[in-house]
């Protein structure tokens, strides 16, 4: 017979939720942020009151050497390592311990927020807190306060305020006082609403002796949500576990990359999230780009050894720990990401992968710190790694294997010089004249709405400085922040409009939303613009601007001279090309920089 690497051990409300409180279930907000709707935790407790399931928790027995973890909202525990991790079902503990306690939970934004529930104690009706159940006499606001009350042995004067408040509601509004059976029923539904602490959740224990593949393919094959862990998961967990200080570190760089304030780390390219900062700092501190590396070594794997040991895994966290220092280190993460706009990168919509900025990052610090890169060189030779990058999907395909033989490969180089030339060079194999002729031209043909070469061809126009066609103003300053409110002042125009090409037979949408057919105008020339046929419209810039002025729009915008009396599949098939050029001049503008 198989050997089982669980036991079932169901546990009621009560007994989890103290648990958790007392430190003996570890649950780290850290791992998964709280993501439930609160009508998700208010269809929790209506199931609960109804007898109905809702779901199960899954725990994994931890190793001997785990210490404390930290939970969410809570100070010292009675236990000084938890003897489970809690691998699912974090959400209902977590709404519960929220609802019921009256614990802060933390979103997928990194905001604490409480989460109440309101009750009705005549009817045992949930809902979600708002004022107006605040300001309801029929309704309990907040059931924590119930819970709070019972804890604090004050259940019965609490239920005697709820009712005289009932009362007095009712008197206000005319109605007759509460019933005998009415104030029975009331008791009758707070003592339920108490009792569900006795609620019994079914729970799966996987044994210590389980490794995390072992615990990812349970996962995996017990969850009916269609949800994975990954190394990743096992990470957070074991810096919650391990190093509560690392774990704060990260949580608070991440909330502040959303928020527009001095001294944090806010930026117009990428909301941080701690799967990120784990990534560069493995990268930084290991030179390793799996994640599998990462949970090894934190768990005190020696890679090169094969052994495992508490030591090795305290050296491999302090390593983590000095790495992430200067990950977190403001002054270097804004010299990065400052790096973006000189590349012609001015917003988040226009860097689609977030590999660009996590391993761009690595090879940043790297550069500084360990080949002590010049910072006007360092600058330079990023924001050409980050324009390459960017434009050919460089980590469209296995991410983590091509920078694993990257770092593998800079284990072997020394100097500043060396580092330089293999990034340069890495640089000129992938953008070499094959691509600029053909491969990108023939990349150009898409009608990808999120095309990174569309992208690209919008970053190479603000690289060269390039005024938005028609207009006197430099394009990049409509990608500015604060330029744009609830009506975008840059928009996306067909060239040949989409009316006008029905007109003449084509009326396939993948025809008609070609990138070549794309150029960004101001709000007011979109309008002039409007459904009119390209004859017409450049007739009236032509008058406008002056034939040299018009023919120099055109060239900086990689527009045929005449466009405006060629056959469509003609345009499209020289626009590409132009587009292509304009993308090699900027790509050659940001060489000439040295």
């Amino acid at each position: 017979m198989a050997q089982e690497l669980f036991e079932r051990v169901d546990r009621q409300v009560g007994n989890l939720l103290d648990d958790v409180m007392n430190g003996r279930i570890g649950l780290p907000d850290l791992q998964r942020p709280f993501v439930w709707k609160d009508t998700k935790v208010r269809d929790l407790f209506d199931s609960m009151m109804k007898g109905f399931p809702v779901g199960y928790v899954m725990l994994w027995a931890s190793p001997a050497d785990y210490t404390n973890t930290k939970t969410i909202g809570l100070g010292d525990k009675q236990f000084k390592r938890p003897d489970d991790l809690v691998i699912d079902g974090q959400q209902r503990l977590t709404s519960l311990l929220a609802a019921i306690k009256g614990i802060e939970v933390m979103d997928k934004n990194f905001k604490r927020r409480r989460i109440k529930i309101s009750f009705e104690p005549l009817s045992k009706d949930f809902q979600v807190w708002t004022k107006a159940y605040e300001r309801s006499y029929q309704y309990i606001a907040d059931i924590a306060e119930i819970f709070k009350a019972y804890d604090n042995k004050e259940l019965g004067k609490y239920r005697r305020a709820i009712i005289d408040r009932m009362n007095e509601g009712r008197k206000k509004n005319n109605h007759a006082e509460l019933t005998d059976n009415e104030i029975d029923s009331i008791e009758d539904n707070i003592n339920t609403l108490l009792s569900l602490d006795k609620y019994t959740i079914p729970t799966l224990r996987i044994l210590s002796k389980a490794d995390e593949e072992d615990v990812a393919e349970i996962f995996r094959r017990v969850n009916s949500g269609g949800q994975n862990l990954n190394e990743n998961n096992f990470i957070e967990t074991l810096l919650a576990v391990y190093d509560n200080d690392i774990h704060d570190k990260i949580k608070k760089f991440c909330a502040e990359s959303r928020i527009p304030a001095k001294g944090t780390s806010y930026n117009q390219i990428i909301d941080v999230d701690p799967s990120y900062i784990i990534r560069v700092t493995i990268g930084l501190g290991f030179h390793r780009a799996r994640m599998k590396y990462g949970y090894k070594l934190l768990r005190g794997d020696d890679l090169d050894a094969g052994t495992t040991s508490v030591d090795t895994r305290n050296k491999n966290i302090e390593i983590f720990r000095k790495a992430l220092d200067h990950v977190i280190n403001l002054n270097d993460w804004h010299a990065f990401m400052n790096l973006f706009p000189e590349a012609g990168y001015l917003s988040k919509e226009q860097v689609l992968s977030s590999y660009v900025v996590i391993f761009s990052y690595v090879f940043y610090l790297m550069g500084k710190y360990e080949y002590s890169v010049q910072p006007n060189i360092l600058r330079k030779v990023i924001t050409r790694w980050i324009f390459m990058t960017t434009i050919t999907s460089f980590y469209s395909n296995s991410p983590e294997s091509t920078v694993e033989r990257q770092l593998a490969d800079l284990r072997n180089i020394n100097t500043a010089d060396d580092f330089i030339a293999y990034i340069d060079n890495t640089i000129k194999l992938r953008m070499n004249e094959t691509y600029f002729s053909i491969e990108l031209v023939k990349d150009l043909t898409t009608s990808s709405a999120s095309s990174p070469i569309w992208y690209g061809y919008v970053a190479s126009i603000n690289v060269l400085g390039t005024t938005m066609l028609f207009s006197n103003t430099p394009q990049s300053y409509f990608w500015r922040l604060g330029a744009d409110g609830d009506k975008k002042s840059i928009d996306k125009h067909h060239i040949f409009p989409k009316h006008y090409l029905e007109t003449i037979g084509i009326v396939d949408d993948r025809e008609r939303n070609q990138l070549a057919n794309f150029t960004y105008l101001d709000y007011q020339t979109n309008i002039d613009i409007s459904d009119d046929a390209p004859s017409m419209y450049i007739d009236r810039y032509k008058q406008k601007l002056g034939i040299d002025a018009y023919e120099e729009h055109c060239r900086n915008n990689a527009l045929p001279i005449g466009f405006e009396s060629m056959e469509y599949a003609d345009f499209l098939f020289e626009r590409r090309k132009l587009m292509a050029e304009i993308i090699k001049k900027a790509y050659n503008k940001l060489w000439d920089n040295n």
